[in-house]
């Protein structure tokens, strides 16, 4: 039977569309609290964050925004990053004892974290500026940056990016090909996703999987670190995303970005946005509060493309600067489908069993 996954199918991102458009999209302090709700009266956030908008070099968006927020407000971010799941897991594990304040993650594990008790209701001043589907109703969580799933190929070993999953069957990706795990990276969970979408099935798209497990390299828990082996030629191809491989394409320059197509299909994608939510009995709960506020203004919004590659969330919020047209470029062409996200948050758990049963992971 299809799967549930396979809903609605939008128009092709192309041209001026993906710019006017915001497309729908890894020690407890102790002391009495002070009057802004943080323990102490300290004057620091703590944000769990999926990995892809903070650089190594110290030039992406997270850098760039927790600087100009920090310049602004006196409060220092402290800052965790792993794979969405793990984020989740983390938070759940310290719920008698928060840590984070502020929990940014990818769907379905921002309605999981939702799911488990994991956040609190506050809607960030610029929220209503943010389309109805990149935000919860219940104001649990709201995206603060889009971003779309993709896969990364070796622009220097293939001269051109393979087109069709069924290509990354072929002998020559053995030991070459690499995907994150799904259950524990946000971007490893949409390639189960996209397969049952693109197949048109849960069991097609194991079946599929089975077959590549042939060509993986085996699991790994951040996406992040796999565009590096593929620029170096470690891989020839890795699954990542827009935003992130885009903003990696900068200092890796053998980094192509692709989307692959069923056998006789046009190329897919859906939205895969960063999205924030407030930590339930956060121990900043008021700084927390500023810090997503400022993550959702105007100016953060303006950096998105210009400095962390990605989409805004803010629909009012509509770059022109060059990355925003090498975006629109790259996205031209592809067609958008909308997951069920409750029947993934449902079944997410017997989804990944599945894949670890159709795989031997």
């Amino acid at each position: 039977m299809p799967s549930k996954l396979l809903l609605r199918v939008t128009a092709s991102v192309t041209g001026s569309l993906a710019l006017a458009l915001s497309l729908t999209a890894c020690g407890g302090a102790t002391g009495a609290s002070s009057s802004d709700g943080s323990k102490g009266g300290e004057k620091t956030v703590t944000v769990y964050s999926a990995d892809g908008l903070k650089s190594d070099k110290g030039d992406g968006w997270y850098d760039k925004v927790f600087a100009d927020f920090t310049k602004k407000t006196g409060i220092e971010v402290k800052y965790v990053e792993g794979g969405s799941g793990e984020m989740v897991q983390r938070a759940v594990r310290e719920k008698t004892n928060t840590q984070a304040d502020v929990l940014v993650t990818l769907p379905p594990f921002i309605q999981q974290a939702d799911g488990k008790g994991l956040l609190q209701a506050y809607r960030p001043q610029g929220s209503d500026k943010v389309n109805g589907g990149d935000k919860s109703a219940d104001g649990k969580w709201t995206s603060v940056v889009n971003n779309y799933f993709g896969f990364v190929y070796n622009k220097k070993e293939l001269t051109t990016a393979p087109k069709t999953w069924e290509e990354l069957l072929d002998g020559k990706y053995k030991g070459k090909l690499q995907y994150s795990t799904p259950g524990v990276a946000g971007d490893g969970t949409a390639v189960l996703i996209k397969a049952m979408h693109d197949f048109g099935g849960k069991e097609p798209a194991m079946e599929y999987l089975k077959k590549l497990q042939a060509n993986n390299v085996g699991p790994s828990s951040s996406t992040s670190k796999l565009a590096p082996k593929t620029d170096k030629g470690e891989l020839l191809v890795a699954n990542g995303d827009v935003q992130m491989n885009f903003a990696q394409s900068k200092s890796m320059p053998n980094l192509g970005i692709w989307f692959p197509a069923k056998d006789g299909g046009k190329p897919t994608t859906f939205a895969l946005p960063y999205a924030a939510g407030l930590v339930d009995k956060a121990p900043h709960t008021e700084n927390g509060k500023k810090l997503l506020d400022y993550l959702l203004s105007e100016d953060a919004q303006k950096l998105v493309s210009e400095v962390g590659g990605g989409f805004p969330a803010r629909t009012d919020v509509k770059p022109t600067d060059a990355n925003a047209v090498e975006l629109t470029r790259i996205m031209g062409g592809v067609e958008v489908f909308e997951p069920d996200w409750a029947d993934i948050d449902k079944n997410l758990t017997a989804y990944v069993d599945a894949w670890k049963s159709a795989t031997g992971s």
